[in-house]
């Protein structure tokens, strides 16, 4: 019997553009955004929320409420361009000097997908494919109202996007607490499938912490949770609700083979959303949070190749020098069973934990060493390895290329026999991938000057001119050496 391939499609309409969900980071975040935390709604317990509404299934309660608070968010998207038709009568009236050329304008794809209003004056959090490379983004409201929409910042890394538009006293949908949710517990999605508005669907929790390797970054943050609900093309960006009407993720993905619903979709955690958000409007960018491991899931294989005596767990494969873990005691070859409170089963699992939290934030982690549980205080660091706020400037700089970079692991070094040099994680839509650079390109040269960190690619960039010309020089991720050169 062959095995059919299962495919993951994001559940956005068919009018928005292929290959949206991609793209390098692009943050335009407010600063006056400090009445965000103001005007957020209350994250309920879930004592406090069932308190005076139903668990049964009359979910009318549930619905109403959040039909109002679920938006319709329209794009326009250039996609190539269209060729004017040729006019044979050109030449016949004005001689055949002069050949008319064709006339090239760019080709506009309508997109569609949803939206969740989380504050009353206006910001709204949808998903980043919904909105990547809009020239425009319209939202209309479910009593009619349409409004230009300002993209405040998106996230690739966790397919998450902020809008704001120019409205006072919005129904919001309050933030409930995704870490509380049950396997089996009833839920709705809402959302606008097909341009349908305002359309509820009906199911349960069907799994937590589920990766399905569907963002295409290598920062990327995937522990989503997996329902039974219909999720349909243009439900993209739209609300995962309890009985109680909180907002406990928000529909990212379907599991499909024919394109539309076909038993599973997928929803971003509403505590990673909550904390994307809350960074975008504090900080202008997300800070990420990093405990400088490398990870792997531990199987009944690795288990018996590593003599482990953890069945399940994190299995740390390399701890990077002077990183967060390093620096608290974690050892390479330890099995992360506990973060944050929780019991950690698999790799999705520990980055939902960390992904919800800052550099700074101390965390509890529980590892098996040796067949005996430790547990160490964590203080997670940012992409540096120090826990300072990462600033829009200096994230914008180190994008000029369209690329990320970070710091070459002990492990990375080794295997290159080198000293210094940066690893660019993620080539991004610009220069780098039009140069045909590879992901996890080791570069140890910028133009001719060594570079052994990301504050060394920055200040040789800052150096550049529009029209300059920019040479690479470093290792394929196979080893091989290799150098790329283009301008600016």
């Amino acid at each position: 019997m062959t095995r059919k391939s299962l495919i993951i499609v994001i559940a956005v309409s068919a009018g928005s553009v292929a290959g949206g969900f991609l793209g390098a980071m692009a943050f335009q975040a407010k600063s006056a955004a400090e009445t965000w935390t103001e005007h957020l709604p209350v994250v309920h317990t879930r004592a406090e929320a069932l308190a005076g509404i139903s668990t049964s299934t009359d979910f009318s309660s549930a619905a109403e409420m959040a039909v109002h608070s679920v938006v319709h968010v329209k794009t326009s998207v250039e996609q190539g361009y269209t060729m004017s038709p040729f006019n044979p009568f050109h030449d016949f009236f004005f001689g055949f000097g002069e050949r008319q050329m064709p006339e090239m304008t760019p080709r506009i794809v309508q997109g569609s997908g949803s939206g969740v209003i989380i504050s009353e004056d206006g910001y709204i959090v949808t998903n980043n494919h919904v909105v990547d490379k809009a020239k425009e983004v319209k939202v209309s409201l479910n009593d009619g109202r349409e409004f230009t929409a300002e993209v405040i910042g998106t996230d690739p890394t966790t397919d998450l996007a902020v809008l704001k538009i120019d409205a006072k006293k919005l129904p919001a949908l309050p933030f409930g607490n995704s870490d509380e949710v049950k396997l089996g517990e009833w839920v709705l999605a809402v959302g606008n499938p097909f341009n349908l508005t305002s359309t509820v669907t009906a199911g349960i929790i069907s799994a937590k912490g589920r990766s399905i390797n569907i963002i295409d970054n290598q920062s990327a943050i995937e522990a989503f949770i997996q329902t039974d609900a219909a999720v349909n093309p243009g439900n993209s960006g739209g609300a995962l609700i309890n009985t109680s009407g909180e907002l406990i993720g928000i529909n990212t993905a379907i599991s499909t083979r024919s394109g539309s619903y076909e038993g599973y979709s997928f929803a971003v955690p509403a505590n990673i959303a909550r904390k994307v958000v809350d960074d975008m409007l504090r900080f202008g960018v997300v800070q990420r949070a990093y405990l400088g491991v490398s990870i792997t899931d531990v199987t009944p294989e690795l288990a018996k190749e590593m003599k482990l005596d953890a069945t399940q767990g994190v299995y740390l494969s390399e701890v990077v020098d002077n990183g967060a873990a390093n620096k608290a005691g974690i050892e390479k070859g330890d099995v992360i069973v506990g973060a944050g409170g929780k019991t950690i089963k698999r790799s999705s699992e520990l980055l939902e934990v960390i992904g919800s939290r800052r550099p700074g934030d101390v965390l509890d982690v529980t590892v098996l060493r040796g067949g005996k549980s430790k547990t160490f205080n964590v203080t997670l660091r940012n992409r540096e390895g120090n826990t300072n706020v990462v600033k829009k400037e200096d994230l914008e700089d180190m994008q000029t290329l369209g690329a990320t970079f970070e710091s070459l692991s002990a492990e990375d070094r080794g295997r290159y026999g080198l000293r210094g040099g940066v690893k660019i994680t993620s080539v991004g839509n610009g220069k780098l991938k039009e140069a045909g650079v590879p992901n996890g390109f080791i570069l140890i040269k910028l133009n001719n000057m060594p570079v052994s960190s990301q504050d060394d690619v920055k200040k040789i960039l800052g150096q550049l001119n529009p029209g300059d010309g920019v040479l690479l020089q470093g290792y394929r991720p196979d080893g091989r050496p290799d150098y790329f050169a283009f301008g600016l």
